[in-house]
């Protein structure tokens, strides 16, 4: 994607419009922590190349008019009277997080913006986070807002969850605004508390590739919600033997025999939350001491867990891990993210990345006759205005 481009899309569709700049927002990988954020817990995403281009400028009016290119659709709306679109869905990220920020008591003007991504779609990299992230800070630059960058985030997450309806933690936008290069993200999701860790992958020779199943993750949102339910339901259980907890993240691992007790589902749930923040302080430690084959062994653990105590994988997912788990040179696969399809995650030596490649090409549609998508990343800095 080219700044240049989209700028001179800006000149043609809003020749009356102020000199615009240009904003860039990134997607994110989650490396550890899958499912943690709602239970209080802890999370390790990373920002990554992949992302959404924004240029805009004021233009003297009450109206906030967009032009996606990827849609090639242009959408606009009143800033008076903020409306769910049902004709352009990818609009409604950004009028929701103006909406977030009238409601926060901030002050805006109107804008034109064009707009442009190349964040995989469907395949949980979280273009959705980006689109926020990157909105909210165009909107307050232009509008010189002065706004915190965590209140951004919050704004952005709550644009998600009360404009367009869904129910998302944090983490996706977070690590998009918070990002930096060459580090991942430690997130604490109920202090919000952060710290940024560096990886190291690049300078020990790994490298973190991420391929989309290419399956559509159709059961998301209902088996989210009781997912949801079920670990509300294993704390007020444990609140018998543990009465000061308020989360699942209050659970530590010298309490797994209070957790295998609960009943059937429930302690499966329970366990993997568990057991899967214990790996994200587990991992952290590791990354700091140089131990990535330490930390690619969590990255399987993790996956088992997921597929075992939480069953959010699916058969292609487990596919696609086998095949990175049985390849030379990987330290560890896993599936990321909400799961029912979507994406993995491998940390692998360099020199074994076209040998996985090739393998992952011929195997995984010999086994499910779907074409996946391949992708090398690396940890990218956050979201950030552009000087080109």
């Amino acid at each position: 994607m080219d700044p240049a481009v989209l700028r001179q899309k800006y000149a043609e569709l809003f020749p009356e419009s102020h000199e615009p700049i240009c904003v860039a927002a990134p997607g994110r990988v989650n490396l550890l922590g899958e499912h943690t954020d709602y239970n209080d817990g802890f999370v390790f995403p990373m920002a990554i190349d992949p992302h959404i281009l924004f240029v805009g400028g004021l233009n003297g009016t009450n109206k906030v008019r967009m032009f996606s290119l990827d849609f090639n659709e242009m959408s606009e709306f009143d800033l008076d009277r903020i409306d769910y679109s049902k004709d352009h869905g990818w609009s409604n990220y950004i009028r929701g997080v103006a909406d977030q920020l009238i409601k926060a008591g901030y002050s805006l003007k109107g804008m034109d913006m064009v707009l442009q991504g190349d964040i995989p779609q469907g395949g949980g990299l979280s273009s959705s986070a980006a689109l926020e992230v990157g909105a909210a800070l165009l909107m307050s630059e232009l509008n010189g807002l002065n706004a915190d960058r965590v209140e951004l985030v919050k704004l952005s997450q709550k644009a998600e969850n009360e404009f367009v309806g869904v129910n998302c933690g944090i983490m996706d936008q977070f690590a998009s605004m918070m990002g930096e290069l060459d580090h991942a993200l430690f997130l604490d999701c109920r202090t919000l508390e952060y710290e940024l860790v560096r990886t190291g992958f690049e300078d020990m020779g790994y490298s973190v590739v991420v391929i989309h199943s290419g399956v559509k993750r159709g059961l998301v949102d209902s088996e989210y919600n009781i997912r949801r339910s079920q670990c509300e339901e294993a704390v007020q259980l444990l609140r018998r033997e543990l009465p000061n907890i308020k989360a699942l993240r209050d659970v530590g691992v010298e309490h797994l025999d209070l957790v295998n007790a609960l009943p059937g589902d429930l302690a499966k749930r329970a366990r993997h939350v568990v057991t899967e923040n214990q790996r994200v302080l587990e991992g952290i430690k590791a990354l700091e001491k140089g131990d990535v084959e330490f930390f690619g062994r969590l990255l399987n653990a993790s996956h088992e867990s997921l597929k075992s105590d939480y069953e959010v994988s699916c058969k292609e997912l487990d596919i696609l891990v086998a095949i990175c788990q049985d390849t030379p040179g990987v330290v560890g696969s896993r599936m990321t993210g909400a799961g029912f399809g979507g994406s993995t995650v491998t940390i692998i030596k360099k020199g074994h990345v076209e040998q996985l490649r090739s393998r992952v090409m011929d195997e995984y549609p010999a086994k499910t006759g779907i074409t996946p998508q391949f992708f090398v990343f690396t940890a990218s800095a956050g979201a950030r205005v552009l000087s080109e």
